[in-house]
């Protein structure tokens, strides 16, 4: 005759709470995935174009204003930029990504922008900044939650560098951003402009 083990009986409410107990969720992406992989690819290429792009908005103000009393303020956010961009050239070669083919158009258009405003004068120059800044902020939040605790430090990095970015932020609102003539369609314009650039530079 076969032994039988009987398994051990559970009460019903038992019974009830391991049926109501939540389900851990599989994550959507874990390390060393494909998908994780390119997630991150993308993450690593935007910042980098973004970064670049910011220098050059600020590089253009300065073609303009160099010789103004904003001139020493936006030349301390261009070198907080241009460290931003040194960690991300840096990540681009650690991490094997491909930059943007867009480069060239950062080139241009950031310097374009940066100048263009800085002609309307310094308050439309800290327009440009606090609207830029501002999608910034939302994207690299956006970032930092995505990358949850996979890429500590990556996303330690992100955080700092969304914390100098409000920083140039606030800057531009206490320098009269807001009273630009014309403030909230500058901005606007300014801010779809930026969103329609990280979309690009994500898949290019």
């Amino acid at each position: 005759m076969t032994a039988t083990t009987e398994r051990p009986k559970i009460s019903a409410p038992e019974e009830l709470a391991l049926l109501e107990a939540p389900k851990r969720p599989r994550p959507r992406y874990l390390p060393g995935d494909p998908e994780d992989r390119e997630r991150l690819a993308r993450m690593i290429r935007v910042d980098h174009a973004g970064e670049y792009g910011a220098k050059r908005i600020y590089e253009g103000q300065l073609a303009v204003l160099k010789r103004t009393p904003a001139a020493k303020i936006i030349r301390h956010m261009k070198d907080q930029e241009q460290e931003h961009l040194d960690t991300f050239e840096r990540l681009i070669v650690e991490r094997r990504v491909r930059p943007t083919v867009l480069h060239p158009v950062w080139h241009v258009a950031g310097f374009a922008l940066g100048a263009a405003t800085a002609l309307l004068g310094q308050r439309a120059a800290m327009a440009c900044t606090v609207a830029v800044e501002e999608v910034i902020d939302e994207h690299y939040a956006e970032q930092a939650e995505q990358l949850g605790d996979s890429e500590p430090e990556l996303k330690a990095t992100i955080e700092k560098f969304r914390a100098e970015e409000l920083e140039h932020r606030d800057i531009g609102l206490a320098h009269e951003a807001e009273l630009t003539a014309g403030y909230p369609v500058l901005t606007s314009l300014i801010k779809a402009g930026s969103r329609a650039a990280i979309w690009a530079a994500q898949r290019f």
